[in-house]
């Protein structure tokens, strides 16, 4: 499966924040896999994280707590798709926040001490058969502690952003599992 980087989108909902670093990267849904709600594929977003990505996220939420930095109560892919879990606005999921939620886009994010950054998954209408999943990324640092700490971050955040994308993708064409 290919996964490509692209322009930042203008149909996101994210394209009017204001940011200091932004990307974006497109994977494609296979036709008979593609009637997927954003909540299915929020669902899949969150239970398809690679173990390695699991793994630096301990790591993470074990050295910024030092610092006073928000971290997060991970959850299990059974209490994700599960009847009773949703993704709604103001919910926290981990480390994210709803944001926001239409029918073709969800927002997660949080916002900290040291900087602000929401994740876009936005779907696209279906060319050659295919659908298209964007996950967009922007960050506003609020200080120089932003800075510093998305300096060793951005190195990882490009296979991060492609690897959650990919499996994303491969638990959608995978599953009629989810429960909306």
């Amino acid at each position: 499966m290919k996964i490509k980087k692209i322009a930042f989108p203008e149909n996101s909902m994210l394209s009017k924040i204001k940011y200091d670093y932004a990307d974006s990267y497109l994977g494609k849904i296979q036709k008979e896999n593609n009637n997927h709600s954003i909540e299915e594929i929020g669902k899949a977003f969150f239970t398809s994280s690679p173990k390695w990505i699991n793994l630096l996220m301990v790591l993470r939420n074990k050295i910024v707590s030092i610092f006073g930095l928000k971290t997060g109560n991970p959850l299990g892919k059974k209490d994700i798709l599960s009847n009773h879990f949703t993704i709604e606005k103001g919910k926290r999921i981990g480390i994210f926040k709803v944001f926001e939620q239409n029918e073709n886009e969800l927002i997660l994010g949080e916002d900290d001490h040291h900087l602000n950054f929401r994740v876009s998954l936005l779907l696209e209408p279906a060319t050659q058969n295919k659908k298209g999943l964007i996950i967009s990324t922007i960050v506003e640092f609020n200080n120089a502690l932003g800075k510093l700490y998305f300096l060793p971050v951005k190195p990882f955040h490009k296979w991060i952003v492609k690897g959650m994308l990919r499996n994303t993708i491969k638990e959608l064409q995978k599953s009629n599992n989810f429960i909306v």
